[in-house]
Protein backbone atom coordinates (compact mmCIF):
# COMPACT_ATOMS: atom_id res chain seq x y z
CA UNK A 1 0.00 0.00 0.00
CA UNK A 2 0.98 3.63 -0.68
CA UNK A 3 0.26 6.58 0.77
CA UNK A 4 -0.86 9.76 -1.19
CA UNK A 5 2.29 11.34 -1.15
CA UNK A 6 4.18 8.19 -2.47
CA UNK A 7 1.73 8.37 -5.30
CA UNK A 8 1.72 11.47 -6.30
CA UNK A 9 5.83 11.24 -6.50
CA UNK A 10 5.89 8.27 -8.43
CA UNK A 11 3.32 9.25 -10.91
CA UNK A 12 3.79 12.70 -11.38
CA UNK A 13 0.16 13.75 -10.37
CA UNK A 14 -0.63 16.26 -8.10
CA UNK A 15 -2.04 15.46 -4.55
CA UNK A 16 -4.54 17.82 -4.85
CA UNK A 17 -5.81 15.82 -8.22
CA UNK A 18 -5.77 12.44 -6.69
CA UNK A 19 -8.06 14.32 -3.90
CA UNK A 20 -10.11 15.23 -6.56
CA UNK A 21 -10.22 12.24 -8.09
CA UNK A 22 -11.48 10.68 -5.09
CA UNK A 23 -14.09 12.80 -4.61
CA UNK A 24 -15.74 12.24 -7.74
CA UNK A 25 -15.47 8.64 -7.87
CA UNK A 26 -12.83 8.05 -10.46
CA UNK A 27 -9.94 6.70 -8.61
CA UNK A 28 -11.41 5.65 -4.91
CA UNK A 29 -8.80 5.40 -2.37
CA UNK A 30 -8.55 1.63 -1.35
CA UNK A 31 -8.30 2.46 2.42
CA UNK A 32 -7.10 5.00 4.62
CA UNK A 33 -4.37 5.16 8.08
CA UNK A 34 -5.89 5.23 11.33
CA UNK A 35 -5.06 8.75 10.74
CA UNK A 36 -7.21 9.09 8.14
CA UNK A 37 -4.97 9.25 5.29
CA UNK A 38 -5.17 7.95 2.00
CA UNK A 39 -3.81 5.04 0.86
CA UNK A 40 -3.41 2.88 -2.53
CA UNK A 41 -2.65 -0.70 -3.85
CA UNK A 42 -1.53 -1.97 -6.68
CA UNK A 43 -5.07 -2.39 -8.46
CA UNK A 44 -5.45 1.62 -7.43
CA UNK A 45 -2.04 2.43 -9.56
CA UNK A 46 -2.92 -0.15 -12.53
CA UNK A 47 -7.03 2.17 -12.30
CA UNK A 48 -4.76 5.21 -12.49
CA UNK A 49 -2.31 4.13 -15.24
CA UNK A 50 -5.37 3.75 -17.29
CA UNK A 51 -6.91 7.50 -16.40
CA UNK A 52 -3.76 9.13 -17.61
CA UNK A 53 -3.58 6.77 -20.91
CA UNK A 54 -6.88 8.43 -21.39
CA UNK A 55 -6.08 11.91 -20.29
CA UNK A 56 -3.30 11.35 -23.38
CA UNK A 57 -5.92 10.89 -25.62
CA UNK A 58 -7.61 14.39 -24.21
CA UNK A 59 -10.34 13.19 -23.12
CA UNK A 60 -12.26 14.50 -20.23
CA UNK A 61 -12.70 13.08 -16.56
CA UNK A 62 -16.46 12.95 -17.26
CA UNK A 63 -15.80 10.64 -20.60
CA UNK A 64 -13.29 8.75 -18.45
CA UNK A 65 -15.44 7.77 -15.97
CA UNK A 66 -18.12 6.78 -18.62
CA UNK A 67 -15.55 4.14 -20.23
CA UNK A 68 -14.08 2.89 -17.83
CA UNK A 69 -17.69 2.23 -15.60
CA UNK A 70 -18.91 0.48 -19.15
CA UNK A 71 -18.35 -3.23 -19.24
CA UNK A 72 -17.12 -3.43 -23.17
CA UNK A 73 -14.09 -1.68 -21.68
CA UNK A 74 -11.07 -3.81 -23.10
CA UNK A 75 -7.58 -2.90 -21.41
CA UNK A 76 -5.60 -4.17 -24.35
CA UNK A 77 -7.13 -2.00 -26.59
CA UNK A 78 -6.76 1.06 -25.02
CA UNK A 79 -2.75 0.28 -24.71
CA UNK A 80 -2.47 -0.37 -28.22
CA UNK A 81 -4.48 3.07 -28.58
CA UNK A 82 -1.50 4.56 -26.15
CA UNK A 83 1.24 3.00 -27.90
CA UNK A 84 0.25 4.27 -31.21
CA UNK A 85 -0.36 8.17 -30.04
CA UNK A 86 2.54 8.26 -28.42
CA UNK A 87 4.36 6.61 -32.04
CA UNK A 88 2.75 9.75 -33.35
CA UNK A 89 4.05 12.41 -30.41
CA UNK A 90 7.51 10.66 -30.82
CA UNK A 91 7.41 11.23 -34.49
CA UNK A 92 6.19 14.51 -34.33
CA UNK A 93 9.04 15.73 -31.92
CA UNK A 94 12.13 13.92 -34.10
CA UNK A 95 10.41 16.38 -36.94
CA UNK A 96 10.59 19.14 -34.54
CA UNK A 97 14.12 18.31 -33.87
CA UNK A 98 14.98 17.95 -37.27
CA UNK A 99 13.88 21.14 -38.44
CA UNK A 100 15.82 23.29 -35.27
CA UNK A 101 19.04 21.55 -36.66
CA UNK A 102 18.68 22.51 -40.04
CA UNK A 103 17.70 25.82 -39.36
CA UNK A 104 21.11 25.85 -37.16
CA UNK A 105 23.27 24.71 -39.45
CA UNK A 106 22.21 26.62 -42.33
CA UNK A 107 21.89 29.82 -40.29
CA UNK A 108 18.83 31.03 -41.57
CA UNK A 109 15.13 30.38 -41.57
CA UNK A 110 13.98 27.40 -43.07
CA UNK A 111 10.39 27.94 -44.63
CA UNK A 112 8.64 24.53 -44.20
CA UNK A 113 6.21 24.50 -41.77
CA UNK A 114 5.27 20.64 -42.04
CA UNK A 115 7.04 19.88 -38.89
CA UNK A 116 4.46 22.09 -36.86
CA UNK A 117 1.47 19.67 -38.17
CA UNK A 118 -0.32 17.98 -35.58
CA UNK A 119 -3.44 17.20 -37.52
CA UNK A 120 -2.17 13.38 -36.84
CA UNK A 121 -1.89 13.37 -33.60
CA UNK A 122 -5.41 15.08 -33.59
CA UNK A 123 -6.80 12.84 -35.79
CA UNK A 124 -6.29 9.38 -33.73
CA UNK A 125 -6.94 11.29 -30.97
CA UNK A 126 -10.74 11.80 -32.46
CA UNK A 127 -10.89 8.47 -33.75
CA UNK A 128 -10.60 6.89 -30.29
CA UNK A 129 -12.81 8.68 -28.76
CA UNK A 130 -15.22 7.72 -31.54
CA UNK A 131 -14.36 4.19 -31.12
CA UNK A 132 -14.96 4.00 -27.26
CA UNK A 133 -18.19 5.73 -27.99
CA UNK A 134 -19.71 3.65 -30.71
CA UNK A 135 -22.32 1.86 -28.65
CA UNK A 136 -25.35 3.06 -27.80
CA UNK A 137 -25.40 2.78 -24.34
CA UNK A 138 -22.44 5.14 -24.56
CA UNK A 139 -24.50 7.56 -26.44
CA UNK A 140 -27.27 7.55 -24.65
CA UNK A 141 -25.34 8.07 -20.91
CA UNK A 142 -23.81 10.83 -22.98
CA UNK A 143 -26.91 12.66 -24.08
CA UNK A 144 -28.28 12.06 -19.88
CA UNK A 145 -25.50 13.41 -18.17
CA UNK A 146 -23.86 16.28 -21.23
CA UNK A 147 -26.06 18.75 -18.72
CA UNK A 148 -24.38 17.63 -15.32
CA UNK A 149 -21.53 18.01 -13.46
CA UNK A 150 -18.49 15.90 -12.59
CA UNK A 151 -20.07 16.28 -9.32
CA UNK A 152 -23.16 15.04 -9.94
CA UNK A 153 -21.97 12.31 -11.97
CA UNK A 154 -20.52 11.16 -9.12
CA UNK A 155 -23.38 11.89 -7.02
CA UNK A 156 -24.94 9.44 -9.31
CA UNK A 157 -22.38 7.04 -9.40
CA UNK A 158 -22.54 7.18 -5.03
CA UNK A 159 -26.75 6.72 -5.54
CA UNK A 160 -25.75 3.77 -8.16
CA UNK A 161 -23.18 2.39 -4.96
CA UNK A 162 -25.33 2.47 -2.92
CA UNK A 163 -28.11 0.31 -4.37
CA UNK A 164 -25.11 -2.70 -5.23
CA UNK A 165 -24.33 -2.30 -1.44
CA UNK A 166 -27.69 -3.45 -0.23
CA UNK A 167 -26.61 -6.44 -1.42
CA UNK A 168 -24.22 -7.05 1.21
CA UNK A 169 -26.56 -7.69 3.92
CA UNK A 170 -28.68 -10.22 1.68
CA UNK A 171 -26.09 -12.49 2.29
CA UNK A 172 -27.49 -14.61 4.06
CA UNK A 173 -30.76 -15.18 1.53
CA UNK A 174 -31.10 -17.12 -1.60
CA UNK A 175 -30.16 -14.99 -4.78
CA UNK A 176 -33.29 -16.26 -5.98
CA UNK A 177 -35.25 -14.84 -3.11
CA UNK A 178 -38.09 -12.35 -3.75
CA UNK A 179 -36.33 -9.61 -2.14
CA UNK A 180 -33.13 -9.74 -3.09
CA UNK A 181 -34.67 -10.00 -7.09
CA UNK A 182 -36.93 -7.16 -5.65
CA UNK A 183 -33.88 -5.40 -5.33
CA UNK A 184 -32.15 -6.60 -8.83
CA UNK A 185 -34.77 -5.10 -10.49
CA UNK A 186 -34.24 -1.47 -7.98
CA UNK A 187 -30.57 -1.60 -9.81
CA UNK A 188 -31.93 -2.24 -13.70
CA UNK A 189 -34.34 0.41 -13.20
CA UNK A 190 -32.04 2.72 -11.34
CA UNK A 191 -29.72 2.56 -14.17
CA UNK A 192 -32.25 2.67 -16.94
CA UNK A 193 -32.98 5.84 -15.88
CA UNK A 194 -30.00 7.75 -14.86
CA UNK A 195 -27.82 6.41 -17.56
CA UNK A 196 -28.51 4.18 -20.24
CA UNK A 197 -31.34 1.26 -21.28
CA UNK A 198 -30.19 -1.90 -19.07
CA UNK A 199 -31.50 -4.72 -21.43
CA UNK A 200 -31.21 -8.25 -19.38
CA UNK A 201 -28.04 -8.65 -21.51
CA UNK A 202 -26.35 -5.52 -20.56
CA UNK A 203 -27.14 -6.13 -16.69
CA UNK A 204 -25.91 -9.91 -17.00
CA UNK A 205 -22.37 -8.10 -18.34
CA UNK A 206 -22.14 -5.93 -15.42
CA UNK A 207 -22.76 -8.75 -13.41
CA UNK A 208 -19.77 -10.32 -14.81
CA UNK A 209 -17.82 -7.19 -14.49
CA UNK A 210 -18.85 -6.99 -10.63
CA UNK A 211 -16.70 -10.01 -9.76
CA UNK A 212 -13.82 -9.57 -12.56
CA UNK A 213 -11.66 -8.34 -9.83
CA UNK A 214 -10.18 -5.01 -9.95
CA UNK A 215 -11.23 -1.62 -9.04
CA UNK A 216 -15.09 -2.60 -9.50
CA UNK A 217 -14.92 -5.81 -7.29
CA UNK A 218 -13.14 -3.55 -4.81
CA UNK A 219 -15.23 -0.89 -4.27
CA UNK A 220 -17.96 -2.76 -4.39
CA UNK A 221 -17.19 -4.68 -1.57
CA UNK A 222 -15.49 -2.32 0.36
CA UNK A 223 -19.07 -0.74 0.24
CA UNK A 224 -21.37 -3.25 1.05
CA UNK A 225 -18.71 -5.77 3.33
CA UNK A 226 -16.61 -8.94 1.57
CA UNK A 227 -18.55 -11.08 -0.99
CA UNK A 228 -21.20 -8.66 -1.92
CA UNK A 229 -19.91 -7.93 -5.51
CA UNK A 230 -20.22 -11.95 -5.97
CA UNK A 231 -23.23 -12.22 -4.52
CA UNK A 232 -24.56 -9.48 -6.31
CA UNK A 233 -23.20 -11.03 -9.46
CA UNK A 234 -25.24 -14.29 -8.51
CA UNK A 235 -28.38 -12.65 -7.81
CA UNK A 236 -28.15 -10.75 -11.05
CA UNK A 237 -27.67 -13.91 -13.04
CA UNK A 238 -31.03 -15.76 -11.48
CA UNK A 239 -32.69 -12.26 -12.67
CA UNK A 240 -31.60 -12.21 -15.99
CA UNK A 241 -31.93 -16.15 -16.83
CA UNK A 242 -35.83 -16.11 -14.50
CA UNK A 243 -37.16 -12.82 -15.52
CA UNK A 244 -40.02 -11.91 -18.24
Amino acid sequence: MMTVNEVSRLTGVSIRALHYYDQIGLLPATGHTDSGYRLYDDTALEHLQQILLFRELEFSLKDIQRILSNSAFDREKALEQQIELLKLKRQHIEDLIALAEKTQTTGGTIMDFTAFDTQKIKDYAAQAKQQWGATPEYKEFAQKTALKTEKEVSAMGGQLMEIIAAFGKMQSMDPAAPAVQTQVKKLQDFISEHYYTCSKTILGQLGQLYTAGGAFTQNINAAGGPGTAEFASKAIEVYCRTAK
